[in-house]
């Protein structure tokens, strides 16, 4: 007789494990749609890089490939000060080397944040009302309420354990003004609440100019109570390395050293040489924001030719969309055309009559993706 436990009878843990259904689970059928057109899928649904690795990089991976011990938890001496140099020289922000950690990509970062913190299981972590699902899923990994708002102030400040922002936003493209941000910084630090914000798009602006929460302008000349969440996936075409970084207050920094030391979260040795080959070249990543422009100029010419209004989409890269219907009709009628998008509801409510485009398709593809919206009916 079989001893496995039923699944009436599972323990505590199980229900502490269960997270929302992978969302993009739901975006197979339509995919599976888009590739059967004669001219092949234009998949703009995921914002994953597709031009090369730029050369500085990849040499200095090679360089690094001999690498038998375990790397550190902190970084390099190389890389710490590539980092505060980077940081001081985008921002203007002075910090220190232990004002900043390699993290593996971004995404761990946010999935494991309020975790890593040690925020007590029922706190608040206030995440923007369209936003990444992750913010939720992090929230939820450590036993915390994710609240949707996009107006942090507004809550009450002793129930909130963590702030998200996301300026660049995804999905949106909006982009949060100095002054908005250091509102919501100076109310955090008011009340003793950390706030993160989650800058990967940070170098992809378009129409407005992106700042970040360690800008002078934003949090004087002191990060106490912020934190800068960062990615080289797409600045830098580095999605497959998983390289990101994050800075800002020293001593949540410490607390994220500290537990990343007893969870073995190293970032490999070789991919931290190739993070200083990345931070200390500027070059490549204007070369790239002018691929971007590019296929963002003519991404956007087509879909208001279309009939779609563009919200925000100031910075980043996607373009936030609408045929004012529900998202998943929007969906289907792109699929029918062999263009595969994401719905708007996977990042809220809000986005129920919204699609997200991304950028990040070649220049034949998006040429294509223009070319078969002009049949959009």
């Amino acid at each position: 007789m079989s001893t496995a436990t039923a699944p009436s009878a599972r323990p505590g843990w199980a229900a502490r494990a269960r997270l929302p259904a992978f969302p993009w689970d739901r975006l197979v059928p339509f995919g599976e749609q888009a590739r059967a057109h004669p001219g092949g899928i234009v998949d703009l649904s995921v914002g994953t890089p597709v031009d090369a690795t730029p050369a500085v990089v990849q040499d200095a991976l090679r360089s690094a490939a001999n690498a038998p011990g375990y790397p550190l938890t902190i970084g390099t001496a190389a890389l710490r000060e590539a980092l505060v140099s980077w940081v001081r020289r985008r921002f203007g922000a002075e910090l220190t080397a232990a004002q900043v950690v390699p993290t593996i990509g971004s995404k761990e970062t946010v999935a494991l944040l309020p975790s890593l913190l040690g925020l007590s299981p029922g706190s608040q972590v206030l995440v923007p009302a369209l936003a990444y699902p992750t913010y939720d899923v992090g929230a939820r990994l450590a036993g915390c309420v994710p609240v949707a708002t996009d107006d942090p102030t507004g809550h009450d400040p002793s129930r909130v354990g963590l702030v998200w922002l996301n300026s660049p936003a995804n999905p949106t493209g909006e982009v949060l003004p100095a002054e908005r941000l250091r509102a919501v910084v100076t109310w955090g630090r008011e009340h003793g609440i950390l706030v993160a914000s989650d800058e990967c798009y940070l170098e992809l602006g378009w129409t407005a100019e992106p700042v970040s929460v360690l800008h002078p302008s934003v949090c004087g000349d002191s990060a106490d109570g912020v934190l800068a969440v960062h990615s080289l996936s797409k600045r830098s075409n580095l999605a497959g390395y998983r390289a990101g970084f994050v800075a800002g207050d020293a001593a949540a920094v410490a607390v994220l050293v500290e537990a990343r030391k007893h969870m073995g979260l190293l970032v490999p040795g070789p991919v931290q040489a190739a993070m200083v080959g990345a931070l200390g070249d500027d070059g490549h990543v204007r070369a790239q924001r002018k691929v971007y422009a590019a296929r963002r100029d003519q991404l956007l010419a087509a879909v208001r030719a279309a009939g779609f209004s563009v919200e925000h989409s100031v910075a980043g890269l996607y373009l936030w969309c609408t045929r004012d219907e529900p998202c998943w009709d929007t969906v289907a009628a792109l699929a029918e055309v062999g263009v595969l998008v994401a719905p708007g509801e996977f990042y809220g409510a809000a986005g129920g009559r919204h699609v997200r485009l991304a950028l990040t398709a070649t220049d034949e593809r998006v040429a294509a993706a223009a070319e078969r919206l002009a049949a959009l009916r």
